[in-house]
Formats: C-alpha cells, sequence, structure tokens
C-alpha cells in the first residue's frame, strides 16, 4: 500500500512539474557569443534621427524590397558611354536579360600580370576621373588588364545606410566580371574597390567568400555618412586571399579612426602577405597632385610582392 502511495506522490509531482515548466523547444534560443567581443558581429547602432539601423542588420546581404535606381543608371551610362576614349565597352550578361556596363583594357605588356577588376564609390560610375579613371588606366600602363564596371546606384542623396540594402545587387557583378576575365583564360584576378565599393565587396566575401579571386584592395574602407556606422564587422579576419588596406592621410575620420580595427582583423586572419598602406597627402577621393599615380604605384608594387 505505501510503495502505491509512494508511486501515485511521484507520477503526479513529474506531471505537475512537466506541466509547469516548458519543454526545451520553447526556450528562447540564446545568440551565440562573437568571435571577438571587442569587435562584435553587429555592433550596437543608435538611432539615426527616426530610423532604426538595427533594421539593417536584420536583413543584411537579404534582398528586400530596397532595389537599385536602374533609371539613373541608364542615365548615367548615356551620359558617359560615347565619352569612353581608353578602352571598350563591354555589356555583361546578368540574370533577368539584364547587363551591366563596364570598360575593358588590354595590358601594355605581352606577359600581362593578370586582370584586376575595379568598383567604383557610392553613385559614380565605371568612367569616374577621380580614383577609378587613373586606376583602370595606371594599371594597364603596369602591365595589368583592366576591367571597371558598373555598381548599383541610388538617388544622388542616398546615403550609406540607403545603399546597404542593395549590397547584394553588387554580387552578380562581381562574378560576372570573374567570369568575363575566366572566358579571356586570365586566372590571376584582383579585386579593387574604392568607398562604398568596398562596402559592396565586403558584402560579397561575407556572402560567398573569396574563393574565386586571388586578392583583394581596398581603398578608404569603412566610409560612411555623419552619424552612420558600418553595420556589420568586416570579414577581413575571414579572408583567406591576401587583402591591401589602403587610405589617405587626408582621408574622411571615419576611414582613419577604424584604420587600427581594420589592422586587428587582418592580423586574425594572420595573412603574412596583407599589408595595410597609407598615401601621403591623399584626401578620400584622390585629388592632391601625385596621389593618384603614388595610389597606383603601390597597388602594382604590392601586387608583384604576393610572387
Amino acid at each position: 500500500m505505501l510503495n502505491k502511495i509512494i508511486i501515485t506522490f511521484v507520477l503526479s509531482t513529474s506531471l505537475s512539474v512537466s506541466a509547469f515548466f516548458p519543454s526545451l523547444d520553447d526556450f528562447p534560443k540564446f545568440p551565440k557569443f562573437p568571435k571577438f567581443p571587442e569587435f562584435p558581429e553587429f555592433p550596437e547602432l543608435p538611432r539615426f534621427g527616426e530610423f532604426d539601423p538595427v533594421l539593417l542588420q536584420k536583413f543584411y546581404n537579404q534582398f528586400t524590397d530596397a532595389k537599385p535606381d536602374f533609371e539613373r543608371e541608364d542615365r548615367m551610362i548615356g551620359e558617359i558611354e560615347d565619352a569612353v576614349m581608353d578602352g571598350d565597352v563591354e555589356y555583361l550578361p546578368l540574370a533577368d536579360n539584364k547587363e551591366m556596363f563596364s570598360i575593358y583594357m588590354e595590358a601594355e605588356s605581352n606577359e600581362p600580370k593578370g586582370g584586376v577588376i575595379i568598383m567604383h564609390s557610392r553613385g559614380y560610375h565605371a568612367n569616374w576621373d577621380s580614383v577609378i579613371k587613373p586606376i583602370r588606366v595606371g594599371m594597364v600602363a603596369k602591365g595589368w588588364h583592366s576591367l571597371s564596371v558598373q555598381m548599383p546606384v541610388l538617388d544622388k542623396k542616398a546615403t550609406y545606410y540607403d545603399y546597404v540594402p542593395i549590397f547584394p545587387y553588387a554580387h552578380e557583378r562581381i562574378e560576372a566580371a570573374i567570369n568575363f576575365y575566366k572566358k579571356l583564360g586570365v586566372d590571376n584576378i584582383v579585386l579593387i574597390a574604392h568607398g562604398c565599393g568596398a562596402h559592396m565587396a565586403m558584402s560579397y566575401f561575407d556572402k560567398v567568400g573569396d574563393d574565386k579571386i586571388n586578392a583583394f584592395v581596398g581603398i578608404g574602407m569603412g566610409a560612411t555618412d555623419y552619424k552612420q556606422k558600418v553595420v556589420k564587422r568586416m570579414p577581413l579576419d575571414s579572408m583567406l586571399k591576401p587583402v591591401l588596406d589602403i587610405y589617405g592621410e587626408k582621408d574622411f575620420p571615419g576611414v582613419r579612426r577604424s584604420a587600427k580595427d581594420r589592422q586587428w582583423l587582418m592580423n586574425v586572419a594572420n595573412n603574412k602577405k596583407s599589408k595595410q598602406k597609407i598615401i601621403n597627402k591623399a584626401g578620400h577621393y584622390y585629388k592632391e597632385k601625385g596621389t593618384s599615380d603614388a595610389l597606383v604605384t603601390t597597388i602594382d608594387t604590392w601586387l608583384l610582392s604576393l610572387d
């Protein structure tokens, strides 16, 4: 009789306890600790006026309702296409029967060193006089093929936070440029990106990795707008290919302030060939006398050191 009483008590207690506590599946899933507490994957972002930038983190690298301004892109291309004097215009195929405007130049060498893909900054174009044209023409003189590609654009007043949701549209453009070189038999492929183009490149590496290129050159990385912060940590710590982080002595404050953080992440990746270089007297757009030439020389010299 006593045994029956004990068994009944245990069963009733077990039932009441299980009814009170939810199953393990009902417990909230706690986020994993970031790999580096000093540099969380998604840094804390203050509200920007009425806008909560946490939404950008929640949907980072996902296609949303936000779309590039294709009409403005078409207008820009219409204005610059006939003005391209150095190089040949190439339209590279994209999904949904779309095409990407680009400018290709063959290396001025019987033994080309490889091919560079050049990504312009926010709101500009593939033949932009500052930074982009000096690189695409200058690298050809150094013995490299160059392919300057048109990146997605928005309205002239659009800010960094406006551009973040359209980063995924840059991915297929990078892939199209890589495939262009592959079809030409060019295997030594280097991605060079400036300003917001570098943000788009980081978005690409974050999504698919860097195994399809041989090296990456980021110019003026970390550039944003006033009181706007980079929404996700750059994947420099996980990149396998060598990285050249290059910025101007007089670059934007945010670019210069974050240089130590970028160097720290590159050190974690532990690629001995990765470097950080400063161009003396240069601003973000390399308009100062001699700075664009110094930029091209620095890139070429570093690339040669990788052999």
